[in-house]
């Protein structure tokens, strides 16, 4: 099963790096990433960070006998777009708390977004300890009880596939037996 979900990955990233490549505006690459972040079965963005279509400046090309032309912008860096590029980032790499504490330079999140950003901080805690009190996953993800807490993790989690794991409503706990690896961070290549 982590094969299938492995090959989905690559074939979802495949298909927007292909959609990115062809596309020659800012606003349509935003509208790429909207999509992408959206995407319910999409949980790996750090390829499409360093497809060249989403943050290359080039320069532009010189015309014989013509005064020299400003640069030609493709993808997002250095545009009025550039916050969904920090968006993707924060996909990559960050959580629903990352997003709270950067929302007034970051586009307003779509109900899909909020979701996969909720998934997303659940798979980044289950990095660092497999027993997940209760109180501290209904202060990350923003739920306000238990039942909200349990139903989350029981249909978008572990029904997607992304953790498989144990409720202990006695201990008030979710025990994470399996967990999708999140992207790595350029500096976590290093070490």
């Amino acid at each position: 099963m982590a094969m299938d979900a492995e090959r989905r990955q690559a074939e979802l990233i495949g298909q927007f790096s292909a959609q990115a490549a062809a596309l020659s505006s800012a606003p349509q690459l935003a509208a790429l990433v909207l999509e992408a972040t959206s995407h319910p079965a999409l949980f790996a963005f750090s390829e499409l960070l360093t497809l060249p279509a989403l943050s290359k400046v080039t320069a532009a090309l010189p015309v014989l006998s013509a005064p020299p032309s400003p640069p030609r912008k493709f993808g997002l860096a250095g545009t009025q777009y550039a916050s969904s590029l920090d968006l993707l980032r924060l996909f990559a790499y960050g959580t629903l708390k990352d997003y709270k504490s950067n929302s007034s330079t970051l586009p307003a999140l779509l109900p899909e977004q909020a979701r996969k950003l909720k998934q997303l901080s659940v798979l980044t805690l289950a990095e660092s300890t497999k027993v997940l009190p209760y109180d501290q996953l209904m202060q990350e993800l923003d739920v306000s009880n238990v039942r909200e807490l349990e139903d989350f993790l029981i249909n978008e989690c572990m029904y997607s596939g992304i953790v498989k794991g144990k409720l202990d409503q006695l201990r008030r706990c979710f025990e994470v037996q399996f967990a999708a690896g999140r992207d790595l961070t350029p500096g976590q290549l290093n070490t």
